[in-house]
């Protein structure tokens, strides 16, 4: 007897999307849609659910437009799968690569205890240098990579506190809590200054290149977002000092650190060839558009890629990356671009954006400010439960209906999901980084959702304030 191993939520996201699908498809009154926008809708149903309770993996899921669009004359195969090779994907699939090189040589945990050691010793100061080497970290790695790598150096930290007894009982766990939480939330918020930190930012990208026409570059989403994370960041800090109190004067040895750094040794012929290729694809990303030739982000992130591919290795056979290296690739989330960028796609093709944009005016009635506050608080808060890249996904086109319908700049709503989806930091199922901190078990569910919470409404708040006030100089 075949036993299938299935939560409750599973088991309605298995028959809810294909039912939602068959009537939107098959009961034309409901919606009075002509039969290629139904089909689209239909179809866009039964994915964005499938995408809500997982019956089978989201990456999986992001394969069925490829399928069911041309199938169910939604729009043609053509139209469909070129979404899955937009440029976009090549850039995170050269970005991805990038990094992957810089976890195998271990570049990235010389480059964390380097920022430990420059900063300081005391408590707030050994705060302060995980927060800034995770964020930069995560701007350039996954969030789950970033998380993971730091976790074994602060839970060694906490273990040096305890040992040595610096602290009384209460102000150790006043310490660990603010340095497992830093590492979550900087992890996150790190990830939002570049295109190819988290996910949903380079969905925007895709999208909005693809329907809109109009191309955000690595340079452009840079200095519109960079200085976003760097004010989340100093709030996050101040946060976590006023929320665990720290000793200041308190001085922790940097014995742990050194002894990393000894470990890692001298720096390798390999980790001084991937910092270059690394520095000179930044580099290119943000001033390539004064070089006399055409040098997209995503030329420029598959030279980097593929450079690493010819570059030998002085302490091992081949080169600094072998295509063996490639299986630890995360190609679901690659997919799951392909998926988004097929959905809006069709969209377009069907005007099924009109359509939202018609049905959804009645809400241009609201004060600007106010719409991009319900819109921020609904996407952040919809995120806490569901994976920030299918919420990117379902609700990035829907955004370009809404402001079609209620006379806005598009890039206005479609930022706001872009940067919300990636700020959940209530609960341990939100992100990979909350996970990883709150199995430590020094962290009660009641200290996540609580910080959480502020650290939720700071988000909304400074997301609102630079989408309204900052966002207009760069993307129109």
């Amino acid at each position: 007897m075949i036993i299938i191993h299935y939560s409750n939520r599973q088991w309605i996201g298995l028959y809810l999307g294909p039912l939602l699908a068959l009537v939107t498809y098959f009961v034309p009154t409901i919606t009075n849609l002509q039969d290629e926008p139904r089909a689209v809708l239909a179809v866009t149903f039964l994915v964005a659910t499938w995408w809500m309770t997982e019956p089978m993996p989201i990456a999986a899921t992001s394969l069925l437009p490829l399928i069911l669009l041309p199938i169910s004359g939604g729009t043609s195969y053509e139209v469909v799968s070129s979404a899955y090779f937009h440029p976009i994907i090549f850039m995170f699939l050269g970005g991805f690569t990038i990094a992957l090189a810089i976890e195998k040589w271990n570049l990235h945990k010389r480059i964390a205890m380097k920022i430990l050691l420059t900063i300081g010793t005391s408590t707030r100061m050994i705060l302060l240098g995980i927060l800034i080497a995770t964020a930069f970290l995560s701007m350039w790695i996954s969030n789950a990579a970033t998380a993971l790598m730091m976790f074994p150096v602060v839970v060694a930290l906490i273990s040096e506190v305890q040992e040595r007894n610096l602290f009384d009982q209460k102000s150790i766990e006043s310490f660990s809590k603010a340095l497992l939480l830093t590492v979550a939330y900087s992890a996150s918020i790190g990830g939002l200054a570049t295109l190819i930190g988290s996910a949903p930012n380079a969905v925007l990208a895709g999208i909005s290149n693809s329907v809109l026409h109009y191309s955000i570059s690595f340079a452009d989403w840079f200095l519109f977002a960079f200085p976003i994370t760097v004010v989340l960041l100093v709030l996050l800090y101040v946060m976590i000092i006023f929320r665990f109190p720290l000793s200041p004067g308190t001085k922790i040895p940097t014995t742990i650190v050194k002894d990393q750094i000894k470990i890692l040794g001298n720096i390798t012929q390999e980790e001084k060839a991937i910092s270059i290729v690394f520095i000179s694809t930044v580099f290119l990303w943000i001033f390539g558009g004064f070089f006399p030739i055409e040098l997209t982000d995503t030329n420029i992130a598959l030279l980097g890629a593929l450079a690493l591919f010819l570059i030998p290795s002085q302490t091992s056979h081949g080169m600094l990356m072998n295509w063996t290296d490639m299986k630890e690739l995360p190609w679901g989330i690659l997919f799951l671009f392909g998926g988004g960028l097929s959905i809006a796609a069709a969209f377009e093709a069907t005007n099924l954006t009109g359509w939202i944009g018609m049905h959804l005016s009645s809400i241009g009635q609201l004060p600007y400010i106010v719409l991009l506050v319900f819109f921020a608080a609904s996407l952040l808060f919809m995120t806490e439960l569901l994976s920030n890249t299918a919420v990117a996904n379902m609700f990035i086109p829907i955004s370009i209906g809404i402001a079609s319908g209620i006379g806005v700049e598009p890039h206005a709503l479609m930022t706001i999901v872009a940067l919300a989806s990636t700020c959940a930091f209530m609960l341990p199922v939100s992100t990979p980084p909350n996970a990883v901190v709150f199995g430590s078990n020094l962290i009660s569910i009641q200290d996540m959702v609580k910080t959480g919470f502020r650290l939720n409404i700071i988000a909304i708040l400074v997301i609102v304030a630079a989408v309204y006030f900052w966002l207009p100089f760069f993307f129109h």
